[in-house]
């Protein structure tokens, strides 16, 4: 999989209307990020034991039921490159975020020094990853934090196809607002988008100011089929 692999080049995204989006719900789409042979092509490494750091099965650990692994480095081209070319379009989001929820942290322009802070920090081992799911499966609902620095968006992308690969499986987004009940909202996804998500907090809007809100995303009980999704996290873990 080449690096320049990827059909979507962040230039000929709006981000404008992707930053109103994700100011105004938590999450994004960027469909068709990249190609059908490319989402096989990625499944498909899941069955090989080499360049992955480790498994984990859900159910072992309360996560849920289903699979997924963590990519060691050096990341696959594509997994790289959505990494790598994704991450200087959304610091200005990240960063107007820290801004308004009052945190001091501010993100540099490209990854490779946001990943250069992590390492002084011990956060060292890689955190894209590739999940598997089938009929039965569900991940509950989390956030994924791995350490001290935490980049507030992530990307996933979904590989299968809905109705001919799988039925359930939807990606479902909670948002806890301060004195409201949970607001819940399932994200349509197509094989090859992109989604992109707040990680753990935003920023909203109030009468008096902004305040913070909390999510947490997970993936609906599976009724057919296999379903795969990749997972792009911008900070490593400890």
């Amino acid at each position: 999989m080449s690096a320049t692999a990827t059909v979507v080049r962040p230039a000929s995204i709006d981000w404008v209307s992707k930053a109103q989006d994700l100011d105004s719900r938590g999450w994004t789409l960027l469909p068709r990020l990249i190609t059908r042979d490319q989402c096989r092509e990625i499944s498909e490494l899941y069955a090989r034991a080499a360049g992955f750091r480790s498994r984990v099965v859900m159910s072992r650990h309360g996560f849920g039921r289903g699979e997924y692994q963590y990519f060691a480095y050096p990341l696959p081209d594509l997994v790289q490159a959505l990494r790598t070319s994704l991450y200087p379009s959304l610091v200005p989001i990240a960063n107007a975020w820290h801004e308004r929820m009052g945190l001091d942290v501010r993100f540099p322009p490209t990854h490779a020094e946001f990943i250069e802070r992590c390492r002084h920090a011990g956060q060292a081992r890689p955190t894209p990853l590739l999940l598997q799911y089938v009929a039965g499966d569900y991940n509950c609902l989390h956030q994924d934090l791995y350490g001290e620095h935490v980049f507030p968006l992530q990307i996933t992308v979904l590989l299968s196809k809905p109705a001919d690969d799988f039925e359930g499986g939807e990606f479902v987004l909670t948002e806890q607002r301060p004195r409201m009940q949970t607001r819940v909202e399932v994200v349509p996804l197509t094989q090859g988008d992109g989604l992109v998500f707040a990680v753990n907090s935003r920023p909203v809007q109030g009468t008096r100011g902004d305040y913070r809100v909390h999510l947490r995303h997970g993936v609906s009980t599976m009724r057919k089929g296999h379903r795969h999704a990749l997972g792009i996290i911008f900070h490593d873990a400890n």
